[in-house]
């Protein structure tokens, strides 16, 4: 039986991040990577890379980013978003639901983990690209989201594999977790299938980090809902619930909103799984600005509810839930600058016209007839009074309408018009293991199981119903490196206990 101090079972940011920590305490650690090395990282390596933290100022903001130039801040008005504001996003956008000790615990240590990765190797930048608007040449951040890694999440999973490797982490690819290792002391390894040969692997301690249940239809179906089998996954295809399933085989508590999920618009003839060549730019975010369509002709969500940041990973279920499953955004010639880089991939479905009545008329499984008259109706009932700006809640709104748009209504009267088709990608699985502030697996008995920690996506209880853009992958970071400390002094402990005991 091969010895580790500390096995990770998984292999994107919130892995990473539990074995540079765990590492840095001296511990011996292995990582076991499912995916083969063309397809390590999970779903970190399919993310843009964003990461919200709470911060005061850019002062703060230099600690992620040292390489900010002092031309960069003198354009740049980067805001503040501190704990509380932070806090504030999470408790509203899951309506209130989130576990509060894992809120406080993700807020207050989300600056200094992500300094902390930075000074692992990983670096970050400011998201110009896709937070911030130019105003008169001088750039505005909104939404409480400014870093990124440089590289989006190959980039991020790049640095933190490096990492690893240069302060001798093992990695094995292509090694399946199949069964935890456990007796009356606690976790003491893993049973793994690792290049075609199933063996056992003793640790003192395991850390969970193997993502949700996103990319197994079955257990879609079964949690989420019925339909749910019919939405793409938008990440790797690996993350099938199975690490979940054999922590709760040996007791773990499930926690957290089973039938929830992150869930965007997303290229409707999308492949099943992600595509790394295309990484999240099947994506299709700039719905603010127009509006949406179903197959029916009819608009159905309020586009403007709020910022993107806080509607776009629920506005996916919504979609799913449309007649045939998929909708179509819509926008006119004024705001054709305003649409992300995601708009201009080849891989897209797109309908271009110089009239509506010439749009609605190419819109495939679509009834035109109803789609224009709804069109016009919106056309209507925007507020024209009401000055549009896309850096703040700008009341521009319709009225009248069954449903409202409540901000950024600009009417469709400019030609060419663009329509893009989408249907639903789901990114990660809201239920999961339930764990303490300090990542501790807990029974169902109510108690830390010894040796289990668990960080990222398959942990319960934080996101509920939808979640603040960009705190995934801060939730993977903070609660990974929290896990590696805890797995590697939970491991110092029974080393130094057996060696009193010989």
């Amino acid at each position: 039986m091969v010895d580790y101090d500390v096995i990770i079972v998984g292999g994107g940011n919130a892995a990473f991040c539990a074995a540079l920590s765990a590492q840095e305490q001296g511990a011996r650690v292995l990582v076991l990577e499912r995916a083969p090395v063309e397809e390590a990282g999970g779903n970190s390596r399919f993310t843009a890379g964003l990461m919200r933290v709470a911060y005061d100022g850019v002062e703060d903001l230099q600690r992620v980013m040292p390489d900010l130039s002092a031309d960069e801040i003198a354009r740049t008005d980067f805001g503040r978003y501190d704990r509380g504001q932070f806090l504030d996003d999470i408790a509203r956008v899951t309506e209130y639901r989130c576990d509060p000790h894992l809120a406080e615990t993700l807020v207050n240590n989300s600056l200094d983990t992500v300094a902390w990765m930075q000074s692992k190797g990983v670096r970050f930048t400011a998201a110009w690209g896709r937070q911030a608007f130019n105003i008169n040449g001088r750039f505005k951040f909104w939404g409480g989201l400014t870093v990124e890694a440089v590289g989006g999440g190959p980039g991020l999973v790049d640095a933190l594999t490096s990492s690893a490797k240069q302060r001798d982490i093992h990695i094995w690819y292509q090694a399946s977790a199949r069964a935890l290792i456990v007796s009356d002391d606690g976790v003491q390894g893993v049973r793994v299938r690792h290049q075609g040969k199933t063996r056992e692997v003793s640790g003192r301690a395991v850390v969970l980090a193997a993502g949700g249940f996103q990319a197994n239809p079955e257990m879609r179906a079964r949690y989420l809902g019925p339909g749910w089998e019919l939405a793409r996954v938008r990440g790797t295809r690996f993350n099938t619930g199975d690490v979940l399933k054999m922590a709760m085989d040996i007791g773990a508590a499930p926690a957290g909103n089973w039938s929830g999920c992150h869930a965007v618009a997303w290229e409707r003839y999308a492949p099943e799984f992600g595509d790394l060549a295309v990484g999240d730019q099947f994506q299709k975010h700039s719905y603010p600005w127009g509006v949406y369509i179903n197959s029916a002709g009819k608009r159905f969500v309020d586009e403007g509810a709020d910022f993107r940041n806080y509607t776009y990973a629920k506005y996916g279920r919504v979609i799913l839930n449309q007649p045939g499953q998929f909708a179509w955004q819509i926008f006119d010639a004024k705001v054709r600058a305003q649409l992300r880089d995601e708009y201009n991939i080849r891989q897209v479905t797109k309908v271009v016209a110089d009239s509506l009545e010439e749009l609605v008329s190419k819109l495939d499984d679509t009834d035109g007839e109803a789609a224009l008259k709804e069109l016009q109706a919106y056309n209507a009932a925007v507020r024209t009074d009401i000055p549009f700006d896309p850096n703040v809640k700008d009341g521009r709104c319709t009225e009248g309408l069954a449903i409202p748009k409540s901000n950024w209504a600009n009417t469709l009267d400019t030609p060419p018009f663009e329509a893009y088709a989408v249907t639903c990608g789901i990114t990660f699985t809201f239920g999961g293991l339930r764990i303490s502030p300090d990542a501790e697996v807990i029974s169902t008995e109510g108690e830390p199981i010894p040796g289990l920690y668990a960080a990222g996506e398959l942990v319960g209880g934080l996101f509920y119903f939808n979640y603040p853009g960009g705190s995934g992958l801060t939730n993977g970071a903070v609660f990974g490196k929290i896990a590696g400390q805890g797995a590697a002094g939970f491991a110092t402990t029974i080393s130094a206990g057996a060696a009193a005991e010989s």
